[in-house]
C-alpha cells in the first residue's frame, strides 16, 4: 500500500485529526493561479516560495491548509513544506494585522533613533514584538536591515518605505492607519494591505494604479557617497553649537575647498602603483633582499 506524499509518517495506529484543506470554491481558485506560478520554472518544486506567498494572501499567514496545499501542488511532504515555511521570517504562522509595522533596531537604525521608536509604538499601540493591536490593524515588530540606512531611522509597513521618521511622526501614521486615512510612504509605491503585499510577492500583476509615491528616485542622501567618488564636494552641513553660540563660523573664516581636498583614501578612486603604470613601485625590503 502506498501513501501521498502529505501523509507519509502518521500511521501510527493512532486516530489523526482531520487534514486541513481549503472549501471547494477556494481551493479551485487558488489551483488556477498556483498552475500559472508553477508554469514559471523549470522544476516544479522551485515555485514552493511564490506558492507559500499566494497561501498567505487567502488568509494573512501560512495556515496548516496552505502548506498542505503547497505539498499536493509540488508533491512535497508537509514536512519539507514547513521547513522552508518556518525558516523566512516574511511567512507568518499566525493571525497578523493588515498593516505590518516593522521597525529596524540593526546598528545605524538604533544609533539615530530607532529603538526609540520602537519602544514609543509598544506604548502607544499597547503591543509587543510580533504582536497585533485589538482591532486587528497593525502588527508590530523588529526587523533586521532593508538596506535603507542612509534614512535611518527607517521603518517599513507591508515592505514599504517610511524614511527618517521620529516617534511623533511614526505615532501618526499607526493612527491614521487605525482610522482608514490614507497614508503615503516616503518612496516607493502606494500602500496597500498585508495580503494584497503577499499575493504581489507571489508574482501576480501589482494592481495599484503604479504611481510612485514621492518620486521613488534616489534622494540626496543615497547620492552622497555617488558624489564623493566623483570628486565633488558635499554640500555644508550647519551644526548648532550645544551652548548656544553662534551656528555660523567668523566672517571670513570660511574656507571652501577643492573638490578632492579632505578626502580620505576611500572616498574617492586614488591613483596608487597598482592602478598607475607610469609610477610603479619599487620592490619591498622583504623583496629586495
Amino acid at each position: 500500500m502506498t501513501t501521498s506524499p502529505s501523509e507519509r509518517g502518521v500511521s501510527l495506529g493512532m486516530p489523526q485529526p482531520p487534514a486541513p484543506a481549503y472549501p471547494d470554491d477556494v481551493r479551485a481558485r487558488l489551483e488556477a493561479d498556483a498552475r500559472e506560478v508553477v508554469a514559471r520554472y523549470p522544476d516544479s518544486r522551485s515555485a514552493l516560495l511564490p506558492l507559500l506567498h499566494l497561501v498567505q494572501s487567502e488568509e494573512g499567514h501560512v495556515t496548516r491548509a496552505g502548506m498542505r496545499f503547497c505539498a499536493e501542488v509540488l508533491g512535497l511532504t508537509t514536512a519539507e513544506v514547513t521547513a522552508v515555511a518556518t525558516f523566512y521570517s516574511m511567512y507568518r504562522r499566525r493571525a497578523g494585522g493588515d498593516y505590518q509595522v516593522g521597525v529596524c533596531t540593526n546598528t545605524l537604525c538604533a544609533v539615530m533613533g530607532g529603538d526609540a521608536l520602537f519602544e514609543s509604538l509598544q506604548e502607544h499601540l499597547g503591543v509587543g514584538n510580533g504582536e497585533t493591536t485589538e482591532d486587528g490593524t497593525i502588527t508590530l515588530e523588529h526587523i533586521e536591515c532593508n538596506a535603507a540606512c542612509d534614512y535611518a531611522p527607517v521603518v517599513m509597513i507591508n515592505w514599504e518605505f517610511f524614511d527618517n521618521q521620529t516617534p511623533e511622526s511614526i505615532r501618526r501614521v499607526v493612527d491614521d492607519l487605525r482610522a482608514g486615512r490614507e497614508v503615503t510612504p516616503t518612496r516607493g509605491a502606494p500602500l496597500c494591505t498585508f495580503k494584497e503585499t503577499s499575493r504581489i510577492l507571489a508574482g501576480f500583476p501589482d494592481e495599484r494604479d503604479g504611481a510612485v509615491a514621492g518620486g521613488g528616485s534616489a534622494g540626496p542622501a543615497s547620492l552622497a557617497g555617488l558624489k564623493l567618488a566623483k570628486g565633488e564636494a558635499p554640500a555644508a552641513r550647519v551644526v548648532s553649537p550645544r551652548d548656544g553660540g553662534p551656528a555660523e563660523p567668523p566672517k571670513g573664516a570660511v574656507h571652501d575647498p577643492s573638490p578632492a581636498e579632505h578626502l580620505g583614501s576611500h572616498d574617492a578612486p586614488q591613483e596608487t602603483s597598482a592602478s598607475d603604470p607610469a609610477h610603479p613601485a619599487g620592490p619591498t625590503a622583504e623583496e629586495g633582499e
